[in-house]
Formats: structure tokens, sequence, C-alpha cells
């Protein structure tokens, strides 16, 4: 089975809207893990414009009752967000490129001068028991980067995939190759491989058959429907697409 980390930011994202603590952040994390999510992601940007540091602090201790769920934060390696990560200490943490004043992530590490520091951190962070992903696209020299600075495992940024299954089948299985070859370096190399990015109950019919696939990390599409159906039904309906 393919693990299944929720995304919660959305929560956070309405709340912050309109201030105060409703919708609640903690509802939703127990929502998730009541209908079997056997994970929770977090993204916490600078500006806190969806999860905050004190949601961050709060999820964990909400986790100490259910040791079988894993967290993952994941966010760029600025200083703050890493002493955030050492004072927590979630089960994974995922590194992620930031372009200031982006809505949502759009592209993975690269090798260059950005990810010259990221050995550093990554040695930090693995010598604290933190599991450490890079965020990369399906690109074999950034597989590779991933691997020089020391992580754990990838996860291969989704996007491209999501719109060329947008636009038929065909294009869908020319992207999804790229993503096979990328798995099959990222193994070869002894890492993980995890996967996220517009990823939906449509496009992960295809998606989920992805060699040495361990995790995805789903939270528009996921918070999107649930807003008709009900988060539990949801969380439900992607798990029963993940065994």
């Amino acid at each position: 089975m393919v693990r299944l980390s929720v995304n919660v930011n959305k929560v956070a994202t309405l709340r912050n809207s309109r201030g105060g603590r409703v919708p609640s952040v903690i509802d939703a994390v127990r929502v998730c893990v009541r209908a079997g999510a056997p994970g929770i992601t977090v993204h916490p940007r600078a500006d806190q414009r969806h999860i905050t540091s004190a949601d961050v602090h709060e999820i964990v201790e909400e986790l100490v009752r259910h040791p079988h769920v894993e967290y993952n934060v994941e966010g760029d390696p600025r200083p703050d967000l890493i002493d955030l990560v050492k004072a927590v200490r979630p089960h994974q943490c995922t590194l992620v490129p930031v372009v200031p004043g982006e809505i949502t992530s759009q592209a993975g590490w690269r090798s260059g001068p950005q990810t010259a520091r990221l050995t550093d951190v990554v040695g930090d962070l693995r010598a604290l028991g933190i599991r450490v992903s890079l965020f990369v696209g399906p690109d074999p020299e950034a597989v590779r980067v991933a691997a020089l600075v020391g992580a754990s495992r990838v996860e291969l940024y989704t996007e491209p995939f999501a719109r060329a299954f947008e636009r038929g089948l065909e294009s869908a299985h020319a992207a999804f190759a790229q993503y096979v070859a990328a798995a099959e370096l990222a193994a070869s190399l002894g890492m993980g491989v995890n996967a996220g990015h517009d990823l939906d109950l449509g496009n992960l019919r295809l998606f989920r058959t992805l060699p040495h696939l361990d995790e995805v990390s789903i939270g528009h599409a996921l918070m999107s429907r649930a807003l008709f159906v009900g988060l539990e039904t949801v969380v439900g309906e992607y798990l029963a697409l993940l065994l």
C-alpha cells in the first residue's frame, strides 16, 4: 500500500481568512486520523498565511496519541523553519525550494548554488533521527543532487504529470515514463520515493503504479472535494485507491 499523507494547509487558509480558530486544524487532523490516514503534512511558510508555528506544535502534541501516524513538515530551509523542525522532530522533513511571492510550489530543487548548503541542513536533521526528503522534478540530475546531499527520499513534483494527464492518456503515459525513470534512479541510489502536487482521484489511478512509491502527499484536491462530501469520506476514498 502507498501511504497517504494528508496536507491540512487549506484548513488553516480558511481559518486565517476570517481569524480565530474556526475551522480547527486540530479537528481536521483528528478526522483524517480517524479515517485511517497514516500521515499528516504541513507546510508552514515564512508569511504564515496558512499553517503557523503554533499549529506545527499543536499537531505534534495531538499525534503523540497516534504513534502510527507519521508527521511530515515541509518548507524551504530558512533558519526559523529548520529551528522549528528541530524543536518538534517530525518523522520527516521535506525540503522545498520557495520563490518569493509564489502561491504554491513551482519547481523542485535543481543542481546549482542554491543546493550548496543543503548537505549541512540534511546532515543536521538526519542526526536528530528525522527522515529528510528533497522535493525534485522527474529529472535525473536533480535526483542525483538529492543523493549527493544525503537525502533519504525524494518527493517527485507531480504538477507536470497532472497537466499532462489533463491533455489525455497519451500525454499522461509519456510524462509518467519520466517519473518511472526518476523513481528507478532514486531507488538505485538508495533513496525512497514520495510524490506530491496536484495529484487527485483521477490521475492517481495511474500514478499509484509508480515503481518504489512510498508515499503521496495530497492537500488541495482532497480538501476541495471534502467541501462537498466530507473530509472523512474523502480520506477513505484516497486510501481505498492506494491499497
